[in-house]
């Protein structure tokens, strides 16, 4: 039989209730034939009680045992999505990560998938089993130990059964109905998109769309898994949700899909550094050690032999920047006068597969957020997306500015 992977995030199995209406979805997969592997997160809320009782308990824990603390929420998930379905007459299992078994690396609470055998969850089938409901998020190191494999890895752990299984598709249910243009909590203009490509997705993923995880959509893209995601509240339909594909797959889309934004953002800049050779690998290697997500990155022209590096990152990591950045100049690793921080910044992006052919989005854009008077501090650019940090309080007007002037509540 076929099988169809289907993933439910935290908020469509926060309650008995919510769990028992995502084990009708899946009953009626299997009605139409489908063997069914089922990817559940844990309980709205759950991981984060998890965490937060690891903290208190052992503030330098052992990661190992946060790992077997912190995997346990989609355990009872799993169990108790499958006993739902039992008492529905459907033949279900629950499956934790060891059991299939799910193989990582060793690094504990951020993992990577390196295998994921078949075998033994399709003997099952074979044996009448027309459900496994398998706990998401966690696997197994080399060493036998449980790992995990970082917030929102349940989508990564779906996507990585359905290209394993070779699966029809991989459904994602969650509490919005699709990918919209942009977040209709900004925008009331923002529109839901019917199919979008896997590039888009996963540059409005990084980019702070929060639909789905952006290592899930690099796995889809490279295996070619289609994706489709879902709402959880409404009504089962095969035309629900949005399909992201393959670019040929979509016949006609907008030269910009989509208006991603970032509130937590920071700007730091090395004052007066030397313009030399080695001098960015010296500032962004401490960086990249410390675990810093630098993103985008300018250099100012020379002067003097001396230089001004600006970067971004997520604010919660500044401190860890300048303890990292003062560490290499105590070291003689690199020298500058001072160290710039501005923590009230954001990022707002625009993407879309259409720029490859399409020459003047950015002028467009520029142009846009001039006429608002909303200054422009770092740009960046790629293939298919324009990002700018602009102050924070202007995040929002820039959005809804933006999404009015590339007609993106229109389809295209």
């Amino acid at each position: 039989m076929p099988i169809l992977v289907m993933k439910f995030g935290g908020t469509s199995v926060a309650t008995i209730d919510r769990i028992q209406r995502a084990a009708k979805r899946v009953s009626l997969e299997v009605a139409k034939g489908y063997d069914v592997i089922v990817i559940v997160s844990a309980m709205a809320g759950k991981t984060n009680e998890l965490v937060g009782w690891v903290g208190e308990t052992s503030p330098l824990y052992d990661a190992r045992e946060y790992d077997a603390v912190v995997s346990s929420g989609e355990n009872v998930t799993a169990g108790l999505m499958a006993l739902r379905l039992q008492e529905m007459d459907v033949p279900a299992r629950s499956w934790q990560g060891w059991q299939v078994p799910v193989k990582t690396t060793s690094a504990h609470g951020s993992a990577r998938i390196e295998a994921i055998p078949t075998d033994n969850i399709l003997k099952k089938f074979a044996e009448g089993m027309r459900v496994a409901v398998v706990a998401g998020f966690q696997g197994v190191s080399p060493e036998g130990r449980i790992t995990t494999l970082g917030r929102g890895g349940s989508d990564t752990t779906a996507v990585a059964f359905a290209a394993a299984f070779d699966a029809e598709r991989c459904d994602i249910y969650t509490d919005v109905d699709g990918v919209y243009t942009t977040d209709p909590r900004l925008c009331e203009k923002a529109r839901k998109l019917d199919r979008i490509a896997f590039e888009e997705m996963l540059e409005l993923a990084s980019l702070g769309a929060k639909v789905l995880q952006t290592r899930s959509v690099e796995l889809a893209m490279r295996y070619k898994v289609k994706l489709r995601v879902l709402s959880s509240f409404e009504e089962p339909s095969d035309a629900a949700g949005t399909l992201v594909c393959d670019e040929e797959d979509i016949v006609e889309s907008n030269v910009i899909s989509g208006i991603a934004h970032s509130r937590d953002e920071a700007k730091m800049t090395l004052i007066s550094v030397a313009d030399r050779p080695g001098i960015a690998a010296a500032i962004f290697g401490p960086l990249a050690e410390a675990g810093v997500n630098v993103d985008m990155i300018v250099q100012n022209i020379s002067e003097d032999g001396r230089t001004d590096m600006t970067f971004s990152c997520p604010t919660d990591q500044v401190l860890r920047a300048q303890t990292a950045l003062e560490a290499a100049r105590d070291a003689g690793h690199i020298n500058f006068h001072d160290l710039d921080c501005d923590n009230g910044v954001a990022k707002v992006s625009a993407v879309g597969i259409g720029m490859r052919s399409h020459a003047g989005v950015a002028a467009k854009m520029f142009k846009v957020l001039a006429e608002e008077r909303i200054n422009i501090k770092v740009i960046t650019t790629s293939e298919i997306k324009i990002s700018v940090l602009i102050d924070r309080k202007y995040m929002e007007l820039a959005v809804q500015a933006l999404h009015d002037a590339f007609g993106l509540d229109k389809a295209a």
